[in-house]
């Protein structure tokens, strides 16, 4: 009768040749089997911790764009990122949900992904301040693809949700002292009271160089064009139909709370 002790495996194990391919296969398979345990133990282990994390780096964000953008602590209610409701959305039907999911998406042709994102996250979440019952200010995420890097921040809208209160970019890899200009507050303190829409609801602003002659525009930065229209092109995706377009509209007519 074979000797099934785990013990006398394990030596049996040992004491084969290192050339031996069962020895060599029972080692890669106990490594793979290790690695896997440590890997998923610490996702268990530490998911509440990396929760915590992205919601401190969500209110610092906020906070960012709160302290940045001038005149928007003033447009707050109360106590600026503690007075802003949080709508998650469901951008392919508009209901609400509990909590983002990051594996529902939607993937984008290649025509209608100006934004070069690839997909679209499906649930997305929408911070409000109210005055009263009446709609503040709506600040949306929004993020699209650069010269060598992925744009993201936040663009905050007036009541009217049309007029732009002001844009924080938080993240971008571009060009230092060029495309890395849109990160700047010079190039940011443009953005207030741009247009987003004319008034035929046809999406009208622009970053064009020699621009801020209408009230759609905003001046491109000399010398880095892709990161000047990655931010347009960025801004235009997630205002329009695919993005958070039917939600801006949902709010103006009250479909949204």
């Amino acid at each position: 009768m074979p000797d099934l002790n785990p013990i006398s495996l394990w030596q049996r194990l040992l004491a084969a040749p290192n050339d031996s391919r069962g020895k060599t296969l029972t080692m890669a398979f106990l490594v793979s089997f290790a690695a896997a345990l440590a890997v998923s133990s610490a996702a268990v282990l530490l998911g509440p911790r990396l929760d915590a994390n992205r919601e401190a780096e969500r209110r610092a964000r906020l906070e960012a764009l709160i302290a940045e953008t001038p005149g928007l602590a003033e447009v707050l209610p109360g106590s600026g990122i503690d007075s802003l409701e949080v709508l998650t959305v469901d951008l392919r039907d508009l209901s609400l949900a509990d909590a983002v999911d990051p594996t529902q998406v939607t993937e984008l042709a290649e025509d209608d992904d100006i934004a070069g994102i690839g997909t679209r996250p499906d649930l997305q979440q929408i911070f409000m301040a109210r005055d009263g019952r009446d709609l503040a200010l709506v600040i949306l995420p929004v993020y699209g693809q650069g010269y060598q890097s992925t744009i993201r921040g936040y663009l905050a809208l007036g009541p009217d949700l049309n007029t732009v209160v002001g844009l924080a970019i938080t993240e971008q890899g571009e060009t230092p002292g060029l495309g890395a200009t849109i990160q700047t507050p010079g190039w940011l303190a443009q953005w207030p009271g741009t247009q987003l829409m004319d008034e035929a609801g046809e999406i009208r602003v622009a970053v064009v160089r020699g621009g801020g002659s209408t009230a759609y525009e905003v001046d491109a930065i000399t010398g880095a064009t892709r990161s000047s229209n990655g931010v347009q092109n960025m801004i235009r995706f997630w205002v329009g139909p695919l993005g958070f377009g039917p939600v801006l509209d949902a709010l103006r007519s009250g479909d949204l709370p």
